[in-house]
C-alpha cells in the first residue's frame, strides 16, 4: 500500500520519500511472498466485487510502466461445505454484476479437475475471471520503478506519528515531516497510531508451501485458485505458476501474535492442522512435498473493511486490509493520491476503500 501511494504520488507531481524499516521488498512485510489473489467472488460485498474491475485496470497502467506483466490468470474455484452460504452470495452478486460463472457439483469437479476430490461439496461456483498477482516479484519491481523515477528510499524504524505535524518519530530519536504524510505500516499500524487499535488488530497467520508429485506437477500448474469455507473454518490454495510452490493458507484470522516475532516459522502442530484442513479436497497429499512453512501478518478490520482516512489535513492512514488488500494495491494508490491532489471529498473516498461505492469514476 505504501508503494502504491507512492507510485500514484509521484505521478501527481509530489517529491515522495519512503521510510521503511527494511529494504522492499521486506521479507516481513505482509505483501512479501511469492503470491496473492485477485478475484470478484466476494460473497454479499458488492463494492469491492466491483472494486476489482477498477483494480485490474490500474495493474494494467502498472504493468506497462515495468514492460512486465507480473499475472497469471487461473480463474476461481469456490466451495462450501454444508452450513456456508458464501458461494451462494458470491452466485448471486456475480449475476447481479454481469461476471460469468458456472455451477459445479462435486463429480463435476472431479471430472474437471482430477486432482481434486468432489466430496462434501455443498455448493460450488467457477469462475473464469481472476488470478494470481506475483506479490514478491510485484513488490520489488515497483520499488526499483520508483527509485528510477526519483522516489527517494530510507531505511530507517518509525516509532510514533504526530498526525497533526504530518511528522514521523524515528526510532534513533530523529523526526521527518511532510507536507503530506501516509502512514501505511501493516501490522505496525496500531502501535503507531493508537486510534486505531480498537478498530484493526495485528494477526498471524499461517501458510503452508508444497510442491506436487512430478507426475501431477503439469495439472497443478493449470489449477485454478481454490477458496473452500466449511463450519469450522476454512483455506485457499494457490496453484504453483511462474515456478513457485503451491500454497495452502487459513482462511481465519487468528487476531493475535506479534509481527516483531524473531522468527517467521511456523509451529509444526499448525502445519499439520493447516494440512488437515486441505487433505479432504486433495487426494494423495501427503505425497507432496513440504518446501517450507511460514507465519505472516494481516491487520484486520472487524469487518474487513478497510481503513483509508485522513488523519488531520497533513496525514492519511491506510490500514485494515486484512487477506484481501494487495489485489487493489495499485488502484488504491492511484486513488489516494488523486484525492489528496485534487482536494476531493475525503468521506466519499473513504467510503469507497470501505467497500461502499460511493466514488464515481
Amino acid at each position: 500500500m505504501g508503494l502504491g501511494a507512492a507510485w500514484g504520488l509521484r505521478r501527481e507531481g509530489f517529491a515522495v520519500t519512503v521510510v521503511d524499516q527494511a529494504t522492499p521488498p521486506n521479507p516481513h512485510g505482509a505483501s512479501v511472498d511469492h503470491h496473492r489473489l485477485i478475484r470478484h467472488s466476494y460473497g454479499a460485498q458488492h463494492g469491492y466485487m466491483r472494486m476489482v474491475d477498477a483494480a485490474y485496470a490500474a495493474w494494467e497502467e502498472l504493468w506497462a510502466e515495468l514492460g512486465q506483466v507480473l499475472h497469471i490468470p487461473t480463474g476461481v474455484l469456490s466451495i462450501d461445505e454444508t452450513g456456508c452460504t458464501r458461494v451462494a452470495t458470491s452466485r448471486a452478486a456475480l449475476a447481479l454484476g454481469g461476471y460469468p460463472t458456472e455451477d459445479l457439483t462435486g463429480p463435476e469437479i472431479e471430472a474437471r479437475f482430477p486432482y481434486l476430490s468432489g466430496g462434501h461439496v455443498a455448493d460450488a461456483l467457477f469462475c473464469p475471471l481472476g488470478g494470481v498477482l506475483l506479490a514478491g516479484r510485484i513488490v520489488g519491481a515497483l520499488a526499483d520503478h520508483l527509485r528510477e523515477g526519483g522516489v527517494v528510499f530510507e531505511q530507517a524504524r518509525a516509532i510514533s506519528v504526530d498526525a497533526a505535524r504530518g511528522a514521523i518519530t524515528l526510532e534513533n530519536g530523529a523526526t521527518r515531516a511532510a507536507d503530506v504524510l501516509v502512514v501505511a505500516a501493516g501490522p505496525w499500524a496500531p502501535r503507531l497510531l493508537p486510534a486505531l487499535g480498537g478498530r484493526v488488530v495485528a494477526s498471524r497467520q499461517v501458510i503452508v508451501r508444497l510442491m506436487p508429485p512430478a507426475a501431477t506437477l503439469p495439472q497443478w500448474e493449470r489449477a485454478p485458485m481454490v477458496l473452500e469455507l466449511g463450519e469450522t473454518g476454512g483455506f485457499y490454495l494457490v496453484p504453483p505458476v511462474a515456478g513457485t510452490p503451491l500454497k495452502i493458507g487459513d482462511h481465519s484470522f487468528s487476531r493475535q501474535g506479534d509481527p516483531d516475532e524473531p522468527t517467521r516459522e511456523a509451529d509444526p502442530r499448525e502445519v499439520a492442522r493447516i494440512l488437515d484442513l486441505a487433505r479432504a479436497r486433495i487426494p494423495g497429499l501427503d505425497g507432496f512435498t513440504l518446501v517450507d512453512s511460514a507465519n505472516c501478518f494481516y491487520d484486520v478490520e472487524d469487518e474487513e473493511r478497510f481503513v483509508i482516512e485522513p488523519l488531520s489535513p497533513r496525514a492519511w492512514v491506510m490500514s485494515g486490509f486484512s487477506g484481501h488488500g494487495f489485489k487493489f494495491g495499485a488502484v488504491l494508490g492511484l486513488r489516494l493520491a488523486r484525492a489528496i491532489a485534487r482536494n476531493e471529498d475525503a468521506a466519499a473516498f473513504s467510503a469507497w476503500a470501505a467497500g461502499e461505492e460511493r466514488l464515481p469514476a
